[in-house]
């Protein structure tokens, strides 16, 4: 048995995840955002945040995420995906394992079906400098991480 399934079977953290306190604010501000979002005010530290619903990819559950999102023009998105400690966030593997169910909400306006991409090479270059540049904060948070954080395009379909 390795060490993640003992910790898994005592219920206890494993390594470069969150803590019960942190999953607890994580959720309290994420729910006060997601409000936030829907009463049309949906900017958070000089960033434009929308609601992301996806599926969960265990449970089949909807989930709801808000994140910032930098305008690509044409109606399309970037996320990153930067939370989540040393792993990609949760969001992150429910929106690539059912990429068919996923959708936006933006401050006030309705539900949008997208089609999510997770940019890769010179592509995601160009876009990380354009978010690095909107918000250097960003790339402060990737220069202190072990991993590369994904760029995801998503695009009204």
């Amino acid at each position: 048995m390795t060490p993640n399934q003992q910790a898994d079977e005592r219920g206890a953290r494993r390594p470069g995840t969150p803590g019960a306190f942190s999953r607890w604010m994580q959720r309290t501000m994420n729910a006060r955002m997601i409000r936030k979002v829907r009463r049309g005010r949906g900017e958070f530290m000089g960033m434009d945040v929308l609601v992301l619903r996806t599926v969960g990819r265990r449970s089949g559950q909807g989930r709801e995420t808000p994140l910032a999102w930098f305008d690509e023009g044409s109606d399309a998105r970037l996320v990153v995906a930067s939370g989540g400690g040393s792993r990609n966030p949760a969001w992150h593997a429910n929106l690539m394992a059912h990429p068919d169910q996923v959708s936006i909400e933006l401050p006030g306006g309705d539900v949008t079906s997208v089609t999510p991409q997770q940019l890769d090479g010179a592509e995601r270059e160009h876009a990380w400098q354009r978010i690095a540049t909107a918000q250097p904060r960003i790339a402060k948070y990737q220069s202190k991480s072990e991993r590369q954080y994904p760029v995801v395009r998503l695009t009204p379909r």
